[in-house]
């Protein structure tokens, strides 16, 4: 927990000469504006102004004021930068001119709905596993999808030559105070993940977009281009990022009830029904590309079937085998192009509802849901998660529980552009139609 004054001596002992002051647009991607250190004191004072429009996602229609204040508490240095005239970076949230919260600032919203957990005395602990592609860059640095290697699940070098790429951006992360907790390759060529300990959620937020750029900051260092796109490349397997998530009471495991079914307790079964209850619904921010679609289909690894098990994958549910201070739910349908803030707020507010209404989920799945007939999935009335984006709007924008979470100015924007992205989309001639269509007809 820093105070202005130690960020302000830190600054000076670590000789940072820039520094990066960081926030989200409402998709989640990160932006800056730099300040040289003589401006730093003032600015953690007051803030500082800025054109807000860029939040919403759009370009710069027109001049909207807004301040940047900096949290004290993300002051880090980037460690591959040089050290002599350093450069650090401090995670902001957005304020109107009179220095009210903005509604429209993702970190600020999800700060919204962590007051509405603490005032029920929750707290929401997570930890994420992203995984992403390491694909080579052509002649003129762009990506391409040819990938790094031709490595495999748990590989090592030479099948795995991202290891020493991998290595270095561990090594970032542990500089800026990230506790990693494994790294290896993944199941697809050229696929890596790096997990790294829980932590509470507006920290893991923060965590997770800061974890995004130092891995594509390091991979550029490689002459290498890190995706976190959800399916980069058809017939090898998506990039998800799988959150594990834990309320704690008073210091205690809110999950864990040594007496319960299967050790949960009654506040995780009802957590557990209210995230399944508006799943379909917060898909849309989970998985919010037109793209994420194509990794929730039928035959591959991704999870598409609302429901939760203690032993199988196949549901977007699981809950891991350790119990006590570890007991925690494990959902799996979200992917790293999501807007951290944006989904756990969606996804707290979900299992909250879950708490408040005493919604009980049905029972959990005995069987794989991957093995069982079309018939038995009828039969035991197993929903499935969107097909689409367009599914998933149609369920997002006919949620009130999406509206309380995300408040009307994020809500309605969420709807407007995801819906001109339907669109867009929607007008476009895939080599896919080309090739089966031209010659037929």
């Amino acid at each position: 927990m820093y105070s202005k004054e130690e960020v302000l001596e830190l600054a000076r002992e670590l000789d940072v000469k820039f520094i990066r002051l960081q926030f989200t647009d409402i998709y989640g991607v990160l932006k800056n504006i730099a300040i040289t250190v003589e401006q730093l004191e003032g600015v953690l004072e007051k803030g500082i102004t800025f054109d807000g429009s860029v939040i919403d996602g759009q370009a710069r229609l027109r001049e909207s004021d807004m301040l940047l204040k900096p949290d004290p508490d993300t002051f880090v240095v980037f460690p591959w930068r040089p050290r002599t005239g350093a450069v650090a970076r401090l995670m902001c949230d957005v304020s109107n001119p009179d220095g009210t919260p903005f509604a429209g600032c993702p970190r600020n919203n999800l700060k919204r709905i962590l007051a509405e957990a603490k005032e029920l005395g929750y707290q929401m602990n997570v930890g994420p596993e992203a995984e992403f592609y390491l694909f080579h860059t052509d002649e003129a640095g762009q990506p391409t999808t040819n990938t790094h290697d031709q490595g495999g699940y748990f590989d090592l070098s030479p099948m795995d030559l991202g290891e020493n790429a991998r290595r270095e951006m561990v090594l970032a992360l542990e500089d800026m105070g990230f506790e990693i907790e494994s790294s290896h390759h993944e199941v697809s060529p050229g696929q890596h993940e790096i997990d790294f300990k829980y932590d509470d959620a507006l920290a893991t937020a923060d965590k997770i977009v800061t974890f995004k750029f130092v891995v594509r900051a390091i991979a550029q260092r490689h002459s290498l281009h890190a995706s976190f796109m959800a399916k980069p490349i058809q017939g090898l397997n998506g990039s998800g990022m799988h959150i594990h998530q834990s309320l704690f009471n008073d210091g205690k495991n809110a999950f864990y009830d040594e007496n319960g079914d299967g050790q949960l307790s009654q506040t995780a079964m009802w957590y557990i029904g209210g995230i399944l209850q508006h799943a379909r619904a917060f898909s849309l921010i989970s998985n919010p590309t037109v793209n994420s679609f194509k990794r929730l289909v039928t035959g591959e690894s991704a999870p598409i079937f609302v429901g939760w098990s203690e032993q199988h994958r196949s549901s977007i549910l699981r809950i891991p085998v350790r119990r006590g201070a570890a007991t925690r739910i494990e959902i799996r349908n979200p992917d790293p192009t999501c807007n951290p803030y944006l989904a756990l707020a969606a996804m707290l507010k979900a299992g909250l509802d879950g708490i408040k209404n005493k919604v009980s989920p049905e029972k959990a799945f005995k069987k794989d849901v991957y093995d069982m007939s079309q018939q038995e999935i009828e039969q035991l009335k197993i929903q499935r998660l969107p097909k689409n984006m367009y599914e998933a709007l149609e369920e997002f924008s006919s949620s009130k529980l999406m509206l309380e979470a995300l408040g009307d100015h994020i809500f309605q924007r969420i709807i407007q552009l995801k819906t001109e992205e339907w669109e867009e989309f929607h007008q476009q001639i895939s080599p896919w139609e080309i090739n089966k269509y031209i010659s037929k007809f």
